[in-house]
């Protein structure tokens, strides 16, 4: 378990990322972290549900219009 520390980041307020949980996130500066609520507390990822809506909603239209995406491939 890693502890952070509210800090002030000029008019707002942020948490320092040590380095180790950096790298075990696959982030780095400027990197989008989403927070969700859950019934034990708040949940900081680097995933995207709305990212994965959107890639499943693609890999569903590829499906099915591969003839018509093979074409303008051409």
């Amino acid at each position: 378990m890693t502890k952070v520390k509210v800090t002030s980041v000029g008019n707002s307020v942020g948490i320092v990322l040590p380095k180790e949980v950096l790298t075990r996130l696959r982030i780095a500066k400027g990197d989008t972290l989403t927070v969700i609520e859950t019934t034990r507390g708040v949940e900081l990822t680097a995933y995207d549900p709305e990212f994965e809506r959107q890639m499943d909603l693609a890999e569903e239209i590829m499906r099915e219009d591969r003839d018509v995406l093979r074409k303008l491939a051409q």
